[in-house]
């Protein structure tokens, strides 16, 4: 029975992700619609406790809004956008980087939430990136890299956490 449970344990291990890059939780999403974006830290900093996430925020994602962290400082980077947006009125100008900074050890994991509006600037089955950096005592993981076209992102070092768009009511899962 041992045998059996063990040999069950390591062959689920191999299948599960391992949380070795800053990812989304939520794959997806749908255009002209509200996100919660969840972005998992899974490690540190080759055995260093991360001190700071930062989160860049794309053009055509507006509205956004971090949620706190107990424990942390958040602190937002607002900036115009590239063209001005209408959702509940104009929308000129917000959040285009989120920071949070405090202390994740290396053995354990977390998650940085925010939500923003998804806009019409973009098409059905465009993917978008949330370039990701965290920041420990002696050096960073570079969660940045977005792929070229027809590139595939596991061939990156340190591919940015990408969002899947399509229109409404045919969400790919």
């Amino acid at each position: 029975m041992k045998r059996i449970l063990f040999a069950a344990a390591a062959a689920l291990s191999t299948t599960l992700p391992a949380f070795s890059h800053a990812t989304l939780e939520v794959k997806h999403a749908e255009l002209n619609s509200t996100y919660k974006a969840v972005m998992r830290i899974g490690h540190g900093c080759d055995g260093q406790a991360t001190l700071k996430v930062r989160i860049t925020i794309p053009e055509g994602v507006i509205s956004v809004k971090p949620m706190p962290k107990a424990g942390w400082e958040l602190t937002t980077i607002r900036g115009d956008y590239a063209k001005t947006y209408d959702y509940y009125g104009p929308k000129s100008e917000g959040v285009k980087e989120i920071i949070w900074t405090g202390s994740l050890e290396d053995q354990h994991y977390d998650e940085f939430v925010f939500r923003g509006r998804i806009t019409d600037a973009f098409e059905d089955g465009q993917t978008i990136h949330f370039p990701t950096v965290q920041e420990c005592a002696d050096g960073s993981n570079d969660w940045v890299e977005i792929p070229a076209e027809g590139q595939d992102p596991h061939d990156l070092d340190g591919p940015a956490p990408a969002l899947l768009l399509n229109a409404g009511g045919h969400a790919h899962h």
